[in-house]
């Protein structure tokens, strides 16, 4: 330390302290809406967080993806504030654009924005075997789990329902069990047919047809028909065969495109760093869960993106010469 002063000593001492906490000021905290632990939601959330952190050096931004209702209240999430970005159905992006049920008693959320979409989901009933469900027809006077409020699965249903001119009392019993409860539920003889909105494989879909002998059904006939004409943002769907145990051939539905949404307010730069950090590792997400497998950049950046894209995902593609 000889010919150091100890005023020189100081100094830089409080220079390293001003410049730490110049550094921790700076740091950004964004949080992902996704949905139940057991669905492709909260791995596509964690997914991303994971790539984001892992330049929180660079770039000082940290990524948290909780456990969520779902599409819906991932919507009134970014409403609200609470949530930078979220996870949600194609539909439900277009739905909260436009300001249609199951938005309709609330502003269009003309700020909503695309950043990208991810997996394919289809619109799922498993049903138990020894309830005799063959056909979408067959859950009249059926135990049914809907879904629960916020989810994308409770508004599909309900919508499927609204165009075969149901209501709840078709059934002999409705649940609005969330996600990871449904599987034991069927398991323990309480409902007889389960419903999700999910990419495939998911893993309360695998636990329900191992502890249980189940069934898909398909999402069939001429209103499900007329349901796909008018609503372009769904779309014919299938669940391949041999999937699951006991369902050896592939079922029919519709379904849509997941995709992470935000709002126009959110920082062009917070938005470029999560897209970059994504897609730089993309090869790598795409191994975190059956369902990213077939991931494409040119259909993420395109396909399901019911509103306009944010100027920092732009930014991002155009760099890659992508736009």
């Amino acid at each position: 330390m000889k010919g150091i002063s100890l005023t020189t000593i100081l100094a830089a001492s409080t220079l390293c302290f001003s410049v730490s906490e110049n550094a921790l000021a700076s740091e950004t905290f964004v949080t992902v809406g996704t949905g139940g632990q057991t669905g492709v939601y909260y791995v596509a959330g964690q997914s991303i967080c994971r790539f984001v952190n892992r330049g929180a050096d660079t770039h000082n931004i940290k990524c948290n993806a909780p456990a969520s209702g779902g599409g819906v209240a991932n919507v009134n999430g970014l409403r609200s504030g609470e949530y930078n970005f979220g996870i949600m159905q194609s539909d439900h992006q277009y739905k909260a654009l436009n300001g249609v049920a199951p938005f309709q008693n609330t502003q269009p959320m003309t700020d909503i924005r695309a950043v990208f979409s991810l997996q394919s989901e289809v619109f799922t009933i498993l049903a138990r075997k020894d309830a005799q469900i063959k056909t979408f027809e067959d859950l009249k006077g059926k135990r049914v789990n809907i879904g629960n409020p916020g989810s994308g699965q409770r508004d599909t249903f309900e919508q499927i329902m609204t165009a075969k001119t149901w209501d709840r009392d078709v059934f002999s019993l409705v649940s609005d069990l969330k996600p990871a409860e449904q599987a034991s539920a069927m398991s323990d003889n309480n409902i007889d047919a389960m419903s999700y909105f999910v990419g495939h494989p998911n893993g309360a879909i695998q636990e329900a047809s191992t502890t249980t002998d189940a069934v898909l059904v398909p999402v069939t006939g001429p209103e499900i028909d007329k349901l796909l004409k008018e609503k372009s943002y769904f779309t014919t769907a299938i669940i391949p065969g041999g999937m699951y145990r006991g369902n050896p051939n592939d079922t029919l539905s519709i379904g849509g495109k997941a995709v992470l949404s935000t709002t126009a307010d959110t920082d062009p730069e917070l938005v470029y760093q999560l897209v970059k950090s994504v897609f730089d590792n993309l090869d790598r997400f795409k191994r975190l869960h059956p369902a990213f497998k077939d991931l494409k950049e040119s259909e993420m950046i395109k396909v399901g993106l019911t509103a306009q894209l944010h100027e920092g995902a732009v930014r991002y593609y155009k760099e890659r010469g992508w736009l």
